[in-house]
């Protein structure tokens, strides 16, 4: 049985997802970064979740480049898990994603409830009971911004399913951080992880075993720094890095989601600019913008690159 404690336990980044033109993945376009994550100490990825842009990209276009970034990333790191999310509007849809990235050998597959409708709470748990055949481990996965909220009730129902190893939650309810972590103690080896980038340090404190932030996608150093200092009992020391980091979240005050850290990236010789339609790339009044907020945060960005 695989353990979610230790599964999710560090630093993971939500990769975003690198393209070779608009709404086209490509694993090669995100080996610089993954260089980068590697050499700030990021224990782990999950693929294709929100900011991977992932229920926006076909499923006949996820299977090549989970396994071709999976690969670049156990090169790097060997222990390092890989998660994949398949999250999609309609259980037929999401298992359809499942089987699509099998061949990346994902450490465990990642679950939002179903997108779009309101679904009563027994359908949501057969939505992740019908991935048990697939005989890989499921982090419960929730995003109340783009999916069905978790309550307590059927966050204990879904984390009582065998094959449910842990959840990431992105509420930032830390009540409801609070009464995951205290099921998951109740629980064989189920783990907990903090999505919700301004309450990292808390909710390390409260008892997440990690945290899964956007924005380490483009600057892993302070995340890393943030997690072992909680790791080491250094309260001022973690707050210092939970300022730096909520700081850093201003980059969305300029443009709102992936498309600002993609143009972050692409400006720092890390991957292209392009995202998924209808996403588009930032105009050049944002990123004039953009540069003019970072530069007195440079020193806690991603280390940029020469272009080729």
């Amino acid at each position: 049985m695989t353990d979610g404690r230790a599964l999710l336990r560090g630093v993971m980044v939500p990769l975003i997802t690198p393209m070779e033109r608009p709404g086209t993945p490509c694993a090669a376009h995100a080996q610089p970064l993954l260089e980068e994550l590697h050499r700030a100490g990021v224990h782990g990825l999950m693929l294709l979740g929100s900011n991977g842009e992932g229920p926006l990209i076909p499923t006949d276009r996820i299977g090549a480049f989970a396994a071709g970034v999976a690969a670049r990333w156990r090169a790097l790191r060997p222990d390092g898990p890989v998660l994949v999310n398949v999250t999609a509007p309609g259980t037929a849809e999401a298992l359809q994603r499942a089987e699509a990235v099998l061949a990346a050998r994902p450490t465990a597959l990642v679950l939002s409830p179903p997108l779009y409708f309101a679904h009563r709470e027994d359908e949501i748990v057969a939505h992740y009971a019908a991935l048990q055949d697939l005989g890989l481990p499921v982090v419960a996965y929730n995003a109340p911004a783009y999916a069905c909220p978790f309550t307590p009730g059927l966050a204990d129902a879904v984390l009582a399913l065998e094959h449910v190893v842990g959840i990431k939650d992105s509420s930032g309810d830390l009540a409801l951080l609070d009464h995951l972590v205290a099921r998951a103690a109740r629980l064989p080896a189920t783990g907990v992880s903090q999505g919700a980038e301004t309450a990292l340090a808390p909710a390390l404190r409260r008892g997440a075993d990690g945290i899964v932030p956007g924005i380490a996608n483009a600057a892993p150093g302070p995340v890393v720094a943030l997690y072992e200092a909680v790791r080491a009992g250094d309260d001022a020391a973690a707050d210092r890095w939970q300022h730096i980091v909520t700081t850093l979240l201003g980059v969305h005050r300029v443009r709102r989601g992936v498309p600002v850290i993609k143009e972050l990236l692409a400006a720092r010789g890390l991957c292209p600019a392009h995202a998924a339609p209808p996403f588009t790339a930032c105009t050049a009044a944002e990123r004039t913008a953009l540069a003019a907020f970072l530069d007195p945060l440079s020193e806690h960005l991603v280390p940029a690159r020469s272009r080729p």
